[in-house]
């Protein structure tokens, strides 16, 4: 129930209780300054005398403020110097109907800089522009599209496109950057942070991803965002790295991530593709702790889902993904773990519930296996893996552990089906899988009241009908865990039974 409250007032703090909520405290406004191509600085920042630049009607706005930016392109890089205060905050907006453009084309890159920084500046609001076109080639630089850090709490980010932010070093040389990075680097957290309903593709990320999350920041939603066409990552809610010098601030915590739409999200499509193939992530929990992972649709990526740790001090922990459906991927659906003969850190008391899962690895993995629709690698202890429907596709697995690391483990009331042949492996990396249910069974001591072999009916939209097998026929845990509505959000459970899936 700890889960449930504290999401819940996050999501009243960030005023989005529903996704048609304004800006928290947009009515408190007072002054509004109009910015133009056409305006000049010395103006008064009317609308029939706007100001010419982006920065010099940030730097006149105070708490409660509103900057309107009219159409064009501003080729200049945004910066909030100035803080909101509650029930006042400093809003950055498109003029109604427009698009304005925050334009990188010619400006230069020096160590890490991004087109819009918002740092140590809270009660702060973005909304509504095109920022793109920054590019550079030069070594160890890290190039982003918005930054936000430096204790920045109850800030939104919403209803921007980004793109064509592009680090195109070569990836010897350091190739980074990202299109949204919010990072919790000093002493005091980042809280009631907002990213919303923004379209991001087309950017040169490197060894970094798209929207980042990283560091002491504590109470964040990353709602309804679409992402495509990336060389890595697409979201990562993250732990361990250098972004906090502070081991108990460095992980990202109490953070929701919902109602996203990931495809094409390759590493092939870069050069770092060349050394690692498949392996980007479009949703990764990274040694992140109590993240909620619910309703995102991911097909036509890498991998579908990871609750994963790359480093030995940060485990993954507490976390649920729930609700999403995830489809039509090169590898692995959904994987809990740490790398193998890498990482100690592992998963840690984390739900995969509800999920459907259809017709991923399509290739096989970086040893030559089949990474498995759902994949436990080393160091898995006391985590859930409960009414999830798994179809699997010619040469697949429903279910890959790969070495006899970890315990307290539980698997079962899933329903697994292929219209091929498709198995299970236990404790081995490149085994002979199980084929027969009951040996699955006997092997691993799961899946006892699981399903098996019978189809589950989906329809085009990976819903099931009333006489699908996995219709009310999964079993009911408590609300904090399941959620309350389901991937199309109907009510999760209906008269005391849950369906396997993600749908009803």
């Amino acid at each position: 129930m700890k889960r449930m409250i504290v999401m819940i007032t996050l999501l009243a703090a960030a005023g989005c209780g529903k996704s048609s909520s304004p800006a928290p405290a947009e009515q408190s406004k007072q002054n509004v300054f109009y910015v133009s191509p056409n305006g000049s600085d010395a103006a008064t920042g009317t609308l029939q005398a706007p100001l010419k630049g982006i920065n010099a009607a940030l730097a006149k706005a105070s708490p409660g403020d509103t900057v309107i930016v009219r159409e064009g392109r501003y080729y200049e890089k945004v910066f909030f110097p100035k803080a909101g205060r509650l029930e006042k905050m400093i809003t950055l907006k498109a003029y109604a109907g427009e698009r304005p453009v925050i334009d990188g084309t010619g400006l230069s890159v020096s160590g890490k800089e991004a087109l819009v920084t918002i740092r140590n500046a809270s009660y702060v609001q973005i909304e509504g522009f095109d920022i793109c076109n920054l590019k550079s080639s030069t070594p160890w630089v890290n190039v982003n599209g918005i930054v936000a850090d430096a204790g920045s709490s109850n800030i939104v980010i919403r209803r921007n496109r980004i793109y064509n932010i592009e680090h195109n070093a070569a990836p010897t040389d350091g190739r980074s950057g990202h299109a949204i990075e919010i990072i919790g680097n000093t002493e005091v957290p980042m809280k009631n942070v907002l990213v919303e309903e923004n379209e991001i593709h087309d950017c040169n990320t490197g060894y970094s991803e798209n929207l980042t999350i990283n560091g002491y920041v504590d109470g964040f939603i990353i709602r309804k965002n679409i992402i495509y066409n990336a060389e890595n990552i697409g979201i990562d809610a993250a732990g361990g790295y250098a972004a906090n010098s502070v081991p108990a601030y460095n992980y990202a915590r109490n953070g929701l991530i919902t109602e996203n739409t990931l495809y094409n999200i390759d590493m092939t499509t870069g050069p770092i593709g060349g050394i690692h193939g498949h392996g980007a992530i479009a949703i990764y929990v990274d040694g992140a702790r109590k993240i909620t992972v619910e309703r995102n649709r991911i097909y036509d990526c890498d991998r579908g889902i990871g609750i994963v740790s790359e480093n030995d001090a940060f485990p993954t922990s507490d976390c649920i993904v729930r609700n999403n459906i995830v489809t039509d991927l090169y590898r692995t659906g959904i994987y809990l773990g740490g790398y193998l003969g890498y990482t100690s850190g592992g998963t840690r008391n984390c739900y995969v519930v509800n999920n459907t899962l259809a017709g991923n690895n399509r290739e096989r993995g970086a040893y030559g296996e089949i990474e498995g629709e759902l994949r436990l690698t080393e160091q898995c202890f006391d985590n859930v893996i409960r009414n999830n429907l798994v179809v699997a596709g010619p040469d697949d697995l429903f279910v890959h552990k790969y070495t006899n690391t970890g315990s307290g483990n539980m698997i079962d009331n899933n329903l697994y089906f292929s219209a091929t042949t498709a198995g299970w492996i236990w404790n081995t990396t490149n085994g002979a899988p199980y084929t027969d249910f009951n040996a699955w069974k006997t092997a691993s001591g799961m899946d006892a009241n699981s399903i098996d072999g019978k189809d589950p009916l989906l329809t085009e939209n990976y819903r099931i009908p009333g006489n699908s097998p996995a219709r009310l026929a999964g079993h009911v845990l408590p609300a904090e865990i399941l959620g309350t509505v389901d991937f199309s959000g109907q009510p999760r459970v209906t008269d005391n039974k849950i369906s396997i899936g993600a749908h009803q």
